[in-house]
């Protein structure tokens, strides 16, 4: 049974860090693309960064210079530091894990507000 659950969510301030976490169990962690993706109110679920086997990372432009994602594929995990947040970050943040199929973990809700 696949698992991938989130933690590291929470409320901060403008400006803030944050570092999500994702621990997943079921798979064979090293061959699949890890990532993040975030969905707000209202709006459609959106790629926020992700993170291929051999280490390659991809991120929306709006999180470019302030977000990073990275991966440990001895602990089966995938981390995303986010710093400088913004309200715009004000999301719910899913773990997936994709090799052709996909897995979703249940979601970590971020708010920013001060």
């Amino acid at each position: 049974q696949v698992q991938l659950v989130e933690s590291g969510g929470g409320l901060v301030q403008p400006g803030g860090s944050l570092r999500l976490s994702c621990a997943a169990s079921g798979i064979i962690f090293s061959a699949y693309t890890m990532g993040w993706y975030r969905q707000a109110p209202g709006k459609q679920r959106e790629l926020v960064a992700s993170i291929t086997r051999g280490g390659s990372t991809n991120y929306a432009d709006s999180v470019k210079g302030r977000f990073t994602i990275s991966r440990d594929n001895a602990k089966n995990t995938v981390n995303l530091q986010m710093n400088s947040l913004k309200p715009e970050d004000t999301a719910v943040y899913f773990c997936y894990a994709s090799n052709g199929r996909t897995h979703w973990g249940q979601g970590t809700q971020v708010t920013v507000s001060s």
